[in-house]
């Protein structure tokens, strides 16, 4: 019965085609989740949000920019390792969801989050977030580029993702332009920086495509995220923890770099205290086994909450007799709403899935990324993880409740 519930989900998300950032579909399925909230029990209200959802053109800005600043550094060492600071800062205070700054240029879009919360408010919080629009596609993003992802992941112990490829080659710039800066005028300086150079030129040509390709159909991107987050509520609901309040956030413009998270958490840190405030993401969770993920970023890795981590290091041990679902660490170089919640401070911890072998989900960002390839059996092993996780909280959080009462 859960996974028709599930498929159900999966399906009536998918159905609103096209729901990239900033778009009415987009709009659409946001309320339409509200609605099912309402459905359930659950007070759920929309909140509206502005964004700049160009993300491949931004970063696209960001490559170009360290582009002309490696270029001039030849003849202008001062303006060429400035102009290259000013793409790197850029790029990292972007990517980490600090500030913005290139990413101001380009307009701004009306978005939204569903927020919803229970019955009872009072006490510490755990905050259950997913993304509802899809992403768009791209040829970075098929067979071919994904193949090569999953053998470099096999190959290499290092974590790695696109995003973080033209981040370091913008980064790896700065010492060589230093040293023009400082006067060393050697031939090798010149060869330190026509690699990264020639990474940059073709991730704007790779980004310049992605930012003029349709959106995928975003079944496990994130639908399922979506899908997953629903159902960990059914469950909660059923039987409501009593030392531990349920939040959940649908947010739009995930697949813009989570700033539809980001504007959630930076509108509510004076309600939400750090010392009792957790948040769980569920990102892409449709195809594989269920992994919580330890450390992640796009740009630098960030460690994960050692406290939810070991939540679901004890689940996994209970499993331990040849469940093929029980949960697994990983690192990724990817972002998730948990990113953007422990980049300000939070406890946090994504959950995502993996089928064997597989650095990136199946058909991931691809037009293949349908419903029907989506397994609802693998949705509800991460519903049950995140809820058992969450019962094991709030155990935790009675004993001591009860520790500092005796």
């Amino acid at each position: 019965m859960s996974e028709e519930r599930i498929r159900a989900d999966v399906d009536e998300l998918c159905d609103f085609a096209g729901r990239l950032a900033g778009t009415d579909a987009e709009r659409r399925a946001c309320n339409h989740v509200a609605e099912k909230l309402r459905a359930s029990g659950r007070s759920a209200t929309v909140e509206p949000t502005y964004v700049q959802p160009q993300w491949a053109f931004v970063h696209l800005l960001t490559c170009a920019l360290a582009v002309v600043g490696s270029t001039i550094a030849d003849a202008q060492p001062l303006a060429g390792f400035i102009v290259v600071l000013v793409a790197a800062t850029s790029a990292y205070l972007d990517l980490s969801a600090r500030h913005y700054l290139i990413r101001r240029l380009p307009f701004r879009r009306a978005s939204q989050n569903v927020h919803t919360l229970p019955a009872e408010i009072d006490g510490p919080t755990l905050i259950i977030c997913a993304n509802a629009d899809a992403p768009r596609t791209g040829l970075v993003y098929a067979r071919t580029g994904a193949a090569i992802a999953n053998r470099l992941g096999r190959r290499f112990p290092v974590v790695s993702s696109g995003t973080r490829i033209w981040f370091w080659s913008i980064a790896l710039l700065l010492p060589a332009l230093g040293a023009r800066l400082a006067g060393f005028e050697p031939d090798w300086i010149g060869a330190l920086q026509l690699p990264q150079t020639l990474i940059l030129i073709v991730a704007c040509f790779l980004l310049g495509e992605i930012a003029l390709s349709p959106a995928s159909p975003g079944a496990n991107a994130n639908a399922s995220g979506v899908a997953g987050l629903l159902e960990t509520l059914r469950r909660i609901d059923a039987e409501p923890p009593e030392h531990l309040r349920v939040e959940a956030v649908v947010a739009g413009a995930g697949e813009t770099t989570m700033q539809g998270m980001r504007a959630f958490v930076r509108s509510n840190r004076a309600r939400l205290a750090k010392d009792s405030t957790w948040f769980l993401s569920l990102e892409e969770i449709g195809r594989g086994g269920p992994r919580f993920v330890v450390s992640q970023g796009p740009a630098v890795s960030l460690p994960m909450d050692r406290g939810l981590s070991g939540l679901f290091d004890a689940l996994a041990e209970e499993n331990e007799d040849g469940d093929e679902r029980r949960a697994e660490p990983m690192r990724d170089g990817r972002t998730s709403a948990a990113f953007v919640a422990r980049a300000y401070g939070y406890r946090a911890l994504p959950l995502t899935s993996r089928e064997p072998g597989r650095a990136l989900p199946s058909h991931h960002h691809t037009p293949d990324d349908l419903p029907e390839e989506v397994d609802p059996g693998a949705i509800a092993a991460v519903a049950d993880m995140a809820a058992d996780a969450i019962r094991l909280l709030d155990r935790d959080l009675g004993r001591a409740a009860k520790a500092d009462e005796d």
